[in-house]
């Protein structure tokens, strides 16, 4: 094994997906209760477009290149891990390379019946949707969630796991085409955020119990709208505006909660909790086949470029892929 690697670094430190080039860097070592993986694949995710524009900075500790989440195979163990063992991981970052190092606890095993490609897209989307929709929404078999921007990686996978855990999913996507997309996924509701009020399809539908929004802007008032009393409001992005009007008055005539969350900046010990909670709950779903990895498509890792330049496009449905 040689002691460098090629990664993906971004050129000058920041700059348009062109800035990313294949560098030759230090193997990375593992330290106590680490493992190294030989990376096979990994998720292209949109806080990775945020840290290559210079916005996004790695935790304390983590490796400055892009990368949060891996498939590939354990080259030297730690934990429950040994030496050839197949998993999955949520990483702080490094993951655009042949080799990556994480916490034992944050490392899955690969569910049967999935491909490194397939379990490379799961760490990073399942972690966010389990600690926002089920833990900070309270999500519950029997109730209504509405999932916006439901062909991306979070939200082919929200729609799923809300189907999964019985409750009643409606989508919300920019675009007849992808509203189709998401009934093919399992929403029972698809609305065509462009052309339908959501909040009127919400309320035509019973109302919702928790809505997941990645977008903001003009979005909060109408979730408000969509929810029944004691409804959820969680926000994992705001790509459409961070700075949003609040009604008190309506919050308290609602009952609503307005929460939100970022994954990478939690502690490990935090992380790894949550971990085990997803191998207890979400990985029984994907043995039963009621939660599968949507891949929209792969690229090369030396084409970490062409592969941010079609996430940032908008037209995929599921994860843009690097493979290794």
């Amino acid at each position: 094994m040689s002691d460098t690697m090629t990664a993906i670094a971004v050129e000058d430190g920041r700059g348009p997906a062109e800035a990313l080039k294949p560098v030759t860097i230090e193997r990375p070592v593992p330290g106590p209760g680490q493992i190294l993986i030989k990376v096979a694949a990994a998720g292209v995710n949109r806080p990775d477009i945020i840290q290559r524009m210079g916005f996004y900075p790695p935790p304390p500790g983590a490796p400055p290149t892009l990368g949060l989440e891996v498939a590939g195979v354990v080259e030297i163990g730690a934990g429950r891990w040994k030496a050839g063992d197949k998993v999955c991981a949520l990483l702080g970052g490094g993951g655009y390379a042949q080799y990556a190092v994480c916490d034992a606890r944050h490392a899955l095993p690969i569910p049967e019946g999935l491909d490194f490609v397939q379990a490379a897209a799961l760490p990073e989307t399942v972690f966010t949707v389990f600690a926002n929709v089920f833990e900070h929404g309270s999500l519950k078999s029997g109730e209504t969630l509405m999932v916006h921007g439901a062909t991306s990686g979070i939200g082919t996978t929200a729609i799923q796991m809300g189907r999964a855990a019985g409750a009643k999913v409606i989508a919300t996507a920019r675009g007849a085409a992808k509203a189709a997309e998401a009934l093919s996924l399992g929403a029972d509701v698809a609305v065509d955020a462009g052309a339908e009020d959501f909040a009127e399809v919400a309320k035509a539908n019973g109302g919702c119990d928790v809505v997941l929004d990645m977008v903001g802007g003009d979005y909060f008032a109408k979730d408000l709208e969509a929810l029944k009393t004691g409804g959820r409001i969680v926000f994992i992005a705001a790509q459409a505006g961070g700075e949003v009007n609040l009604s008190i008055m309506r919050l308290m005539q609602k009952r609503a909660l307005v929460t939100g969350s970022t994954l990478r900046p939690r502690d490990a010990d935090e992380k790894a909790r949550l971990a085990a909670e997803i191998e207890r709950v979400v990985w029984p779903w994907i043995a039963a086949g009621k939660v599968k990895p949507m891949v929209d498509k792969t690229f090369p890792l030396a084409q970490a470029a062409a592969a941010h330049a079609h996430l940032e496009s908008g037209g995929h449905v599921g994860k843009v892929m690097l493979v290794v």
